[in-house]
């Protein structure tokens, strides 16, 4: 091979990866929102709209915001305010745009045998749950919802570490298998409303309190920073920051159901 002709090979081999990685970019996201079956619906539409393969990366708020720390991906969509607010301020996000949300509800026995139903606030129906010792499952990961969970008991002069384990289980993992626990222990469990809805193995389980305004559950997507990690992908975080803001987008958001229930809130600005 001449000289010539392998320069032209190498280029064509850095075009064609380069174009690879201009398409490509990888968005850390909390198992809430893919286990409401949002993403089945947006990731082919951002695929065929702005040609960008979008590579969900599962993990709980707390996961995905040490990714983000780390640059080990392009941006994060998340639910935990405070959280996201910090990782702006330490200078790993240029910003912070919201894009949708829903709420946390607290799922339990038909039976409700600790009375949640006839709760005031989210704080008085966790502190019926501790006072029953019926079970409880947390998910114990760090999540936007174990937070909420966490400041809620601490709204109700509690904490978890004191809990005894015999009706407190915590288990360490994302919102899909803390579900499928309390359905099997006929459990209490805190979940988003989104993925409560599209939970098909519900048993002997219901939506029991919700409408607590402490449970506003806002999502909101933060690029990582360019200036901290060179490497990451930014102009991909920004096409999909973008698509996502998109009147188009926002009424894939709005308009997406499960028995005619809407999942989500879009409030893009």
């Amino acid at each position: 091979m001449n000289a010539r002709l392998l320069f032209a090979v190498l280029a064509f081999g850095l075009l064609a990866t380069t174009r690879a990685w201009a398409d490509e970019m990888r968005l850390a996201v909390t198992t809430s929102f893919h286990n409401s079956g949002l993403s089945d619906v947006l990731l082919p539409k951002i695929k065929a709209d702005i040609d960008l393969d979008v590579r969900l990366i599962l993990v709980g708020t707390g996961q995905a915001l040490k990714l983000g720390r780390s640059g080990d991906v392009d941006a994060i969509l998340v639910h935990s305010r405070a959280a996201e607010t910090q990782f702006v301020e330490e200078g790993f996000a240029p910003h912070r745009r919201e894009i949708m949300y829903n709420d946390f509800v607290l799922i339990g026995p038909v039976e409700d045998p600790a009375n949640i139903d006839a709760a005031k606030t989210a704080a008085d129906a966790l502190t019926r749950i501790r006072k029953s010792k019926h079970l409880f499952v947390s998910r114990g990961d760090d999540s936007g919802t174990h937070r909420k969970e966490i400041s809620l008991w601490g709204a109700s002069t509690e904490r978890t570490a004191e809990f005894d384990s015999s009706w407190y289980r915590s288990i360490g993992a994302g919102m899909g298998a803390a579900l499928n626990a309390a359905s099997a222990m006929n459990a209490y469990v805190m979940s988003d409303r989104a993925s409560w809805l599209n939970f098909q193995n519900k048993g002997n389980l219901k939506l029991l309190f919700s409408g607590d305004p402490f449970l506003f559950n806002q999502y909101a997507y933060l690029p990582v920073s360019q200036e901290k990690h060179p490497h990451v992908n930014r102009n991909a975080a920004t096409a999909l920051e973008d698509w996502l803001t998109s009147g188009r987008a926002q009424k894939l958001i709005g308009d997406y159901t499960i028995n005619g229930e809407a999942l989500f809130v879009p409030n893009a600005k």
